[in-house]
Order: structure tokens, then C-alpha cells, then sequence
């Protein structure tokens, strides 16, 4: 049987820890009580007797009384109950909101060093958190159904209105007009607008008014041919469309940042013109229907919040009527169900109301199909998953086992022989092992996140329904890798058995071909899902900074910086196949100048990109730490291109250039990690130079994540060694030292993702709030 503090400790909103009921403190109070009711036996034995008072404080505690102090417009009024008298209490905040507390008062039998005494002061303060923190969360919600229903009801009147108008339009034309856009494949939208824009009535003018919102010179409704005057109005209509962001659903607008809904065109004669965008509305309720999913998600977290918070206090209090016994939890209880946080119904009303809402506006009366988006279901853990994992980790294993058996009995990495081997098989297969590292170390870090209660999918925003699971990132890691070490088995039979080498060096580029084919395959297999997210994240990445940049963008680009190497292995690959070296065996395209000078292009882009995402950022949000961000990544492109300079021409004064410039990225590189992006190195830390906060336990993996991160990041000393001895082996140190900045990066992913986790239970921010697309702007 499962304790109930694990099980609490595993439902909890982890964006909410804080302001649940800390139970496990609680626990220790009892404790402690627990143990001062065992000493008094053994006081007896030394010449200490009991105390006169002992009966009488047995009959308070079954009588143990609990006063609610709560505000109620400054009365005060004393009721009867069961087991003594509960006194309401006026008091009023600063912010004229009704403050609700509760006080336990036993009676005067027990010292203010009392453990009882503590312990249900304790639970009053814990019981006053939750319920606060609740009807916070409560009129945030409401408040925010409000709005939608508000946007909603402007979003129906405007679809049906224009639908009317439209509709009159094409009654009103010819019918050979008619006949003919009908023949032009003409259709109606699924808003019932066209593709271009429409004109505004005084109808839909008049219909917007009384919904309460104004239009700036416009005419007021129903007094057109009455009125001699043009009344003045005090607001104007907009729509707030944010920049495309591939990842969400809610925007499919990129020229504008802000546009209007309804645009005024002054003329001459004051008469407005006013037009309205199919696009625009489209992408209104796509924003407007994703904001009732996350209300929704909200309110159902808001439930879940209620519920445990009501079986914590249950059990806390059987606990200590276990240990006191006493029966005093059934008079707290009651106070306890009598809280707004349990007997208030608001959230289920609204539940339901979001439920039909959405039902009928965004799922055609299909119930099912609304619950589909309401409430996705996760996918279980598939016990093949597993299986096959292990399976090709076998695979794996064996395959590469009686590879270097059999390159080892070729001679296939001598001098001689190796140099050719490498140039052919080096490049592609080099490309696949670090992405399968990099994809092992990514399938770590959600294992990490998920046994830490790090919200990885909710940070990174991606769909419960479709995310991609540490197994499944294990799974795809040994398939690509048993593939791998498969097709380099099946090229070395090859070479072995003298084929010839214009056929087996076409191995590599066929295995690329088949991966970059299975990447865009369209089907609905091998993780459609995560593989389109990959796409769009990477034309995010590559098109910086003309779309708004997420989470998951700057962390994805961030990635791409410690596979430079990577992309240098690309170049090589398409090098060696576009010049048609495999056939002539002649490695002549490296020697080239544009090879050369596209090596600056590659190893500057991931660099170039991140640093635009921050100047992209900087001028979204105007913090200057983007801009702070951005410097951080220029010093990198300049210490990169100073390195590949320096490998071509070996002077003194392109080694000083190179020691200055990577001296000072690096340096520039660790305080941001450690301070920025973990949050560490904090003097005033109750942990000494970490953080007030820590999802590990045990502190000393910070101290060695910190020192193992200096000396990874350091890796680019050899580049200026130039500790080489022969080719083959030259490119086995290359392999190696890429291999060791994957790994630094996902051992830096954790502690990044950990401190943005971190970030969010300080705000307690565990629904995403979507910005309404319909606003009033006052004017003069």
C-alpha cells in the first residue's frame, strides 16, 4: 500500500507545491507530539508524578473547540455548534476583497509551548494558504471566462451578421454572375466570409453597440436620417493577432504585429469606411477556442487542487486523533468542508458551461470531438516500447562487437589503408552517431525531468497527447544506432570482399537519403508528430528573428551550437557526393576555396541564428538581458572563426588572436551558464553559491555539474595544441571531442530546464495564458 504523502507528492500540480497544504511538515508536528506523550511515563520513574490537571485536559480535548474567525462586512455574530461556540469576525483588506481565516483556540489547559498547540496553528495557517490561494485562483478563472464569453458573443454576431450580408450579396447579383463563380470553384468559408474583405453596415455597427462596443466617427445605430450631428465615440475596435509562431495554433498572420479589426479610412467628408479580413476572424477563433482549452485545463487543475488538499487534511487529522487518542478531527473537519474551497461550486459550474460552450461553438454538437481537445488522453506506455529497446540495444551491442573484430583483422584504421576508409565512411557515419548521442542524453534528461516533477511539456509546450516520452527518445536512439553500426558492418564485408568501391561508398549517402526521407515522410508512422515539430522548429530556428521565438525554439538552437561538428560532417558528406569523389576516389573538393570559406558559413550559423533570436526577444519583451544574451554568442562567432583561421595559417599572432578571443567567450560562456541559465553561484543562497531552490536532493551534483561543465567547456585548448599524430587517428580525436560537448550539453539541459521549472512554481504558473484577440482602445 502506497503512503499517501508519495502519492500526494506524485498528483500534485508541481506549479502549485508551494500552496498546497504541506502535509509532510504537518507529519513531523505529530511527531513530536507523539514523542512528548511517550516521555511522561518515564518521568514517573524519576520521582515525577502526573499532573492534577491530566483528566481535566483529557475532557477539553474531546471537546476541543474551533473558533472561525472570518470578514464579513464589519459585524460580528457568535453562533451555537456542537463541541463550542464559532465567532465571526469582521476585516477588510486593502483591496476591499473579503478575507476569509480561520483560527483553532483551545482552551487555556495547555501552555504555549504545548506540541498540540503548535500543531494546530500550524494546520489553521496551512488551512488559511490553501483556502486564499484558492479563491485567488477562483476569481482569476471567473474573470477570465467573463472576458471569453465576451469575445466569443462579439466573434457570433460578427460571423452571423456578415454571413446575412454576404449571402444578400449574392442574392442581389445576376444570375449568369452567379452561375459563374459557382463555376469558378467559389465557396463559402468556413465563417461564412470570402477571401477578400467586407464591408461594415450600420447594422453591424448597431449589433456591435449593443454589446457595448463603440466605433471611433461612426454614426450612432438606429438614428442614421435623425440625427443632424455625428456623436464622437471614445473607443475603437482592434484585434491583437501575435506573430507566427509555427508551434501554436492561434496565429496565421506574420506582415503585422498589431493590425485592426476595424480600419478606419478618414476621408474628406467624415464618412468611415470600415473592412473586415477572413484571415483576421479565422485566426480570432482559433486564439479564442484555444483560450477556453486552457481555462478549461485550468479549472480542472483548480479541482484536482481542491480535492487532495481535502484528503491531506483527513489524513493529517486521523493521524493525530491516532496518536492523541482523542476524536477532535470531526469538529475541524467540519470548519474544513465549511471552507470556500470546498463547499464553493463555482468551478464545476463553470467547468460544465466551458464544456457546452465549446461543444456548440467549436465541435458542431459533436460531445466526443469536444472532449478531444477539453480532455487529451495521455498515451500509455506501450510494454513493446520497452521490448524493443532493449532488443536493438542488443542489436547494438553484438553488431558493434564483431565490428571492431573484424576492422581489427582487416587492418582497416592503418595509416595506409585508413585514409581512404575515413574520408569515405567518417563523415556520414559520424553525423548519425552524434545525433543518436545526442537523442540517448535528451531521452536522460526527460527521464531526469519526470522523476524530478519537472513540467518539460507544459514548458516546452507541446501536446500531452503526442509528446514524445523518454522511452521513446531510447528507442529511437538504438534503432538509429543499430542501423548504423549495421550498414558499417555491410560496407567493411564489402571492401573486404573487393566490390567495387564506386558501388559500396555509396552506402553512406543511401542511408542519408533513406533518414532524410524518413524525416519528411507524410505517413502517420515512426512519430509523424514529433517529426513535423522538428521541422517547423528547425524553419523557426533558421528564419530568425522573423517569427516570435518560444521555448522550445532558443532551446532547440542552443542544441545546434554543440553540433557544429555535426554540420561540418554534412559539408563533408555532400562534398564528397556532389563533386562525384566516390566514383573517382580523388578527394580534391576539400582543397577548394569555397569548401573553405562555406566551413566560416557553417560554423558561424547556429551562433548567428541564437544571437537573433535574442535581438528577436529584445524587441519583443525590452529586457536588455537579450541583448546581454546576444553578446554572449557574437564573442562565440568570433572565437569560432578565429580557430578556423588559425588551422590554415599557424602564426604567432593568429595564436594570440585565437587565445584572447576564446579566453573571453569562455569566460562570457560560463558566468551565463551558471548564473543565467542555472541560477546558481548565489552568495546570499541558503545553499552556499547555489540557490534557495533545488529539485536534487543531494547538493554535491551541483558542485560537480559546475566543475565538470569548466572543464568541457575548456575542450577548445586542443584546437590549439594541434595534438596530432596521423589522419585516422586525427579524426578519432575530432569524434571524441564532439562527443564530449554533447555531452556537456545535455548535462547542461537539465539544470537549464530545472531553473525554468523553477521560475514557474515562483509564479505559480501552470496554465498558459492566450492572449483575446477582440480589444477596445480608448482614444481621444
Amino acid at each position: 500500500m502506497v503512503k499517501f504523502s508519495k502519492e500526494l507528492e506524485a498528483q500534485l500540480i508541481p506549479e502549485w507545491k508551494d500552496a498546497f497544504v504541506n502535509y509532510w511538515q504537518l507529519k513531523k508536528h505529530i511527531k513530536k507530539i507523539k514523542l512528548a506523550r511517550n516521555k511522561r511515563p518515564i518521568q514517573l520513574n524519576h520521582g515525577f508524578g502526573r499532573s492534577i490537571v491530566d483528566p481535566i485536559r483529557f475532557i477539553a480535548m474531546k471537546l476541543l473547540s474551533t473558533k472561525l474567525f472570518y470578514s464579513s462586512n464589519n459585524n460580528t455574530n457568535t453562533d451555537d455548534d456542537e463541541t463550542g461556540k464559532v465567532r465571526s469576525t469582521s476585516m477588510e483588506d486593502a483591496s476591499d476583497h473579503e478575507v476569509e481565516f480561520y483560527q483553532t483556540e483551545l482552551l487555556q489547559l495547555f501552555s504555549e509551548e504545548d506540541e498540540v498547540r503548535v500543531f494546530f496553528e500550524r494546520l489553521d495557517e496551512e488551512l488559511n494558504k490553501v483556502n486564499q490561494f484558492y479563491k485567488t485562483k477562483e476569481s482569476e478563472f471567473l474573470e477570465r471566462g467573463e472576458a471569453l464569453n465576451d469575445q466569443l458573443q462579439t466573434l457570433m454576431d460578427l460571423k452571423q451578421i456578415l454571413d446575412g450580408n454576404r449571402r444578400r450579396k449574392l442574392n442581389n447579383l445576376p444570375r449568369s454572375s452567379s452561375s459563374s463563380r459557382r463555376n469558378s470553384g467559389f465557396s463559402e468559408s468556413p465563417l461564412g466570409l470570402n477571401d477578400g474583405s467586407t464591408e461594415i453596415s450600420d447594422e453591424i455597427i448597431a449589433a456591435f453597440e449593443r454589446n457595448g462596443v463603440k466605433f471611433m466617427n461612426s454614426p450612432a445605430a438606429g438614428g442614421g436620417a435623425k440625427r443632424k450631428k455625428v456623436e464622437k465615440r471614445k473607443a475603437a475596435m482592434r484585434i491583437d493577432i501575435p506573430a507566427t509562431t509555427p508551434t501554436s495554433a492561434i496565429s496565421a498572420v506574420t506582415s503585422m504585429l498589431w493590425e485592426d479589426l476595424i480600419s478606419n479610412s478618414t476621408k474628406q467628408d467624415s464618412t468611415a469606411g470600415h473592412s473586415i479580413n477572413r484571415k483576421k476572424i479565422q485566426c480570432a477563433e482559433k486564439m479564442i477556442r484555444t483560450a477556453f482549452v486552457e481555462l478549461y485545463r485550468g479549472l480542472g487543475l483548480l479541482k484536482t487542487y481542491s480535492s487532495l488538499n481535502m484528503v491531506a487534511f483527513t489524513k493529517i487529522l486521523k493521524k493525530f486523533d491516532k496518536v492523541s487518542k482523542q476524536q477532535a478531527s470531526a469538529s475541524y473537519l467540519k470548519a474544513v468542508k465549511r471552507s470556500h474551497f470546498i463547499s464553493s461550486d463555482k468551478v464545476v459550474r463553470l467547468m460544465d458551461e466551458v464544456e457546452s460552450i465549446f461543444t456548440q461553438h467549436f465541435a458542431n454538437n459533436d460531445r466526443k470531438r469536444a472532449m478531444k481537445f477539453l480532455r487529451p488522453q495521455q498515451h500509455k506506455d506501450s510494454h513493446l516500447v520497452t521490448f524493443f529497446s532493449g532488443l536493438f540495444t542488443g542489436c547494438f551491442v553484438s553488431l558493434f562487437g564483431i565490428y571492431i573484430i573484424l576492422a581489427h583483422l582487416c587492418d582497416i584504421f592503418s595509416s595506409t589503408t585508413g585514409t581512404a576508409y575515413m574520408e569515405t565512411v567518417y563523415p556520414v557515419f559520424s553525423v548519425f552517431a552524434l545525433l543518436s548521442l545526442h537523442m540517448f542524453l535528451y531521452g536522460c534528461n526527460m527521464m531526469m525531468w519526470k522523476n524530478t516533477r519537472i513540467n518539460y511539456n507544459f514548458i516546452f509546450e507541446f501536446a500531452p497527447n503526442t509528446a514524445l516520452k523518454y522511452r521513446d527518445a531510447f528507442l529511437i536512439c538504438t534503432t538509429l544506432m543499430t542501423c548504423i553500426v549495421g550498414a558499417l558492418l555491410i560496407h567493411l564485408l564489402l571492401t573486404a570482399a573487393a566490390i567495387s568501391p564506386s558501388h559500396v561508398d555509396t552506402i553512406p549517402g543511401v542511408l542519408l537519403l533513406i533518414f532524410i526521407a524518413l524525416l519528411i515522410c507524410p505517413f502517420d508512422i515512426f512519430y509523424r508528430p514529433t517529426r513535423y515539430c522538428f521541422l517547423r522548429i528547425m524553419r523557426n530556428i533558421i528564419c530568425s528573428p522573423l517569427y516570435k521565438v518560444l521555448m522550445v525554439d532558443f532551446f532547440m538552437a542552443d542544441q545546434l551550437t554543440s553540433q557544429i561538428p555535426l554540420l561540418r560532417h554534412l559539408e563533408s558528406t555532400a562534398c564528397y557526393f556532389l563533386a562525384g569523389s566516390f566514383k573517382t576516389h580523388q578527394y580534391t573538393c576539400k582543397n577548394g576555396s569555397l569548401y573553405r570559406q562555406f566551413a566560416y558559413v557553417i560554423s558561424f550559423s547556429p551562433y548567428y541564428w541564437r544571437a537573433m533570436q535574442c535581438a528577436r526577444r529584445w524587441f519583443d519583451e525590452s529586457d536588455p538581458n537579450h541583448l546581454a544574451n546576444m553578446g554572449k554568442y557574437v564573442s562565440a562567432m568570433v572565437a569560432a572563426g578565429a580557430r578556423l583561421t588559425y588551422a590554415t595559417q599557424s602564426s604567432g599572432l593568429w595564436f594570440g588572436v585565437v587565445l584572447v578571443t576564446s579566453i573571453v567567450a569562455t569566460v562570457y560562456q560560463l558566468y551565463w551558464d551558471f548564473v543565467k541559465d542555472w541560477g546558481l553561484l548565489n552568495p546570499n543562497s541558503k545553499n552556499p553559491w547555489l540557490r534557495d531552490d533545488l529539485m536534487l536532493k543531494n547538493k554535491s551534483f551541483y558542485y560537480i555539474s559546475i566543475a565538470l561543465n569548466v572543464v568541457l567547456r575548456v575542450a577548445w585548448i586542443e584546437s590549439i595544441t594541434q595534438f596530432r599524430i596521423n589522419q585516422v587517428q586525427t579524426h578519432l580525436l575530432d569524434f571524441f571531442l564532439a562527443s564530449l560537448e554533447v555531452i556537456r550539453r545535455g548535462h547542461w539541459n537539465f539544470y537549464r530546464l530545472e531553473n525554468e521549472h523553477l521560475n514557474n512554481v515562483g509564479k505559480f504558473r501552470a496554465v498558459k495564458t492566450v492572449p483575446l484577440p477582440f480589444r477596445e482602445m480608448d482614444s481621444d
